[in-house]
């Protein structure tokens, strides 16, 4: 049998239109601070996983719409090119958001939102 494709669930994202704002309340609600802490993006460690908050809503919109599940992958770009030929639909091609950090979305053929992340803060292990 192959290895997996994904590494597991890693980061949900918030797109926020107030990152100051939306920092300081999730601080506050999760009791910790930030790990990654941008004007481009803040992300907290909450029990191994990542909630990050987002100012860039181009992509994605503030609300439960915009949400998105992000899933580990080893290598991203390979990661998508497997999901578009399995028949995903792009959405936003795989990008640097900083910190080594590279992440794209796609649509499945559901309609849903599937995010990948290759993030070399997390370790490279299938869970």
């Amino acid at each position: 049998m192959s290895p997996p494709h994904f590494l597991g669930l890693r980061t949900a994202l918030y797109p926020v239109t107030d990152l100051e704002k939306a920092r300081s309340w999730y601080s506050a609600v999760l009791g910790v601070a930030p790990y990654f802490d941008e004007p481009f993006y803040v992300g907290f460690n909450v029990g191994g996983f990542e909630l990050g908050l987002d100012p860039d809503t181009s992509a994605h919109p503030p609300g439960a719409a915009g949400s998105v599940a992000y899933w580990g992958v080893e290598n991203a770009d390979r990661a998508w090119a497997r999901l578009l030929e399995q028949g995903a639909a792009p959405l936003s091609p795989v990008r640097e958001v900083g910190g080594g950090i590279r992440v794209a979305t796609v649509k499945d053929p559901f309609g849903n939102v599937l995010g990948i992340i290759e993030n070399p803060h997390f370790p490279n292990t299938a869970t």
